[in-house]
């Protein structure tokens, strides 16, 4: 059976906690209700998909709708992360989108080509970040049909 779109949470990878916060307050104020998880960096993330580490007793929830993920991070890129969760059979098909500040073509060049399934440039005024996040929200949580959780 199929778990609608908006009970699957969004998970936010970004090391920077104010870009965080950010995107979670701009998240609400667009509308979108999903359950949300912050994690700081690329290895935390890649242990929160496989329930490993800290995450070996996390419940069985619905895989994430949604992972916004930020391109400058230390310790794992974004690059590196997305790499890996493409290449894994049960990851592959979970929606990426990188949310970073980067304008660098070849970022969005190496994402695309590495299977991102969005490429977003963070603005830097609020209420564009509301709207970008309400554009987001609308396509990949309500529009959007995505497979079911392995």
């Amino acid at each position: 059976m199929a778990i609608p779109n908006q009970l699957r949470p969004i998970v936010i990878t970004d090391d920077s906690v104010a870009d965080r916060k950010l995107a979670i307050t701009a998240l609400a104020r667009a509308g979108v209700r999903n359950p949300v998880v912050e994690l700081k960096d690329g290895d935390e993330l890649i242990d929160y998909l496989l329930r490993r580490g800290k995450y070996s007793e996390r419940p069985a929830v619905p895989e994430p709708g949604l992972i916004l993920l930020d391109i400058n991070m230390p310790r794992k890129s974004g690059i590196e992360v997305l790499e890996a969760v493409k290449s894994d059979v049960d990851l592959r098909q979970i929606p990426i989108v990188m949310l970073t500040t980067s304008k660098a073509e070849w970022d969005i060049v190496k994402s695309y080509t590495l299977g991102v399934n969005s490429f977003i440039t963070k603005p830097v005024d609020f209420d564009e970040f509301i709207q970008a996040m309400r554009a987001l929200g609308d396509y990949w949580l309500d529009l959007v049909s995505l497979p079911p959780s392995p």
